[in-house]
């Protein structure tokens, strides 16, 4: 029986303006969550139809239910996810035109690619999620606290769940496919694919998002376009444009907490690799816990602080 649990969120993006720089202290971090937020919405559509997909394919009842578990926690992701990005276009109309083109990406892989593709591509990006979100909720006092309340809740509320169902994916795959060569010759292509979706929500933000605004150039995550700009700025005659300053989202956060990230995706790449082993970040089962006990996790920080007074 799965342990997974569906939990529906309403987070009121509707009910107030949503900003694009949620986290002021942090702009960077800011523009990468902004096009996470994208890349959920076209891979969790892509995700509902691999497994309806695969359902024909798998034949452990068990499995079979941890497919559904899975899908309808990835399903209320994403439902999510869309009422923030509505909330960044009302701001922004022309970024409609972004998130069309993050969908189609999706759209076009899985018209495109095989269901074995899809699922070794699945689980090879859910696998790194622990680690990563690990680093990110174990320093969430200051990548997340000083935002705006329900973009960060949102944000928290999906990594945990993403630690709850770190070995869905793996099993699914596992279930119809069972080739971790397989898994990890396709690992290149994967992530080539999921970062030019991310550099596809990136270059939307930097065109239709004022410099005064974002306070960044959205695509200074990747190491690639720092170095070309930079060289581009110091060589005549060659056509620059500045986006904006380039620090990176995680520039403040100790090394080692950084390494032992990098560490986690490499290995969750690595054959006979278990998620149910990784470490897990302490805030998941706190968060689990206060929703058991009732807790307004849609407002994670600020019921925080009333409950406290």
């Amino acid at each position: 029986m799965t342990d997974l649990h569906v939990r529906k969120m309403r987070f009121a993006f509707a009910d107030y303006d949503v900003p694009f720089l949620w986290n002021e202290e942090n702009p960077a971090f800011s523009s990468m969550a902004n096009a996470v937020s994208f890349l959920a919405i076209g891979f969790e559509k892509m995700i509902v139809q691999m497994i309806s997909e695969a359902k024909a394919h798998i034949t452990d009842p068990a499995i079979a239910e941890e497919a559904i578990a899975f899908v309808r926690q990835e399903g209320q992701h994403s439902s999510a996810h869309r009422q923030h990005a509505k909330g960044l276009i009302k701001a922004y109309p022309q970024l409609q035109e972004t998130l069309d083109d993050v969908i189609g990406a999706y759209d076009k892989l899985t018209a495109e690619t095989s269901l074995k593709y899809r699922l070794a591509y699945t689980a090879d990006l859910e696998a790194t999620f622990t680690p990563v979100f690990k680093l990110m909720l174990d320093n969430d006092s200051t990548l997340f606290q000083p935002g705006d309340d329900r973009v960060a809740s949102l944000f928290i509320w999906h990594f945990v769940e993403e630690v709850e169902h770190r070995s869905s994916a793996l099993k699914i795959f596992s279930s119809i496919v069972g080739s971790d060569v397989y898994r990890m010759r396709m690992a290149p292509s994967i992530f080539r694919h999921v970062l030019h979706v991310i550099k596809i929500a990136c270059e939307g933000f930097n065109r239709h998002v004022p410099l005064d605004e974002r306070k960044i150039d959205a695509l200074a995550m990747f190491a690639s376009h720092r170095r070309a700009q930079h060289l581009k700025k110091w060589t005549p005659l060659v056509s620059f444009e500045d986006h904006g300053p380039m620090p990176r989202a995680f520039d403040h956060l100790p090394i080692g907490e950084q390494l032992t990230a990098l560490v986690g995706v490499v290995r969750s790449q690595l054959p006979k690799h278990n998620p149910d082993h990784e470490k897990l970040p302490e805030l998941a089962d706190l968060w689990f816990k206060r929703f058991e006990d009732g807790y307004d996790v849609t407002q994670w920080y600020t019921a925080e602080n009333a409950a406290s007074e």
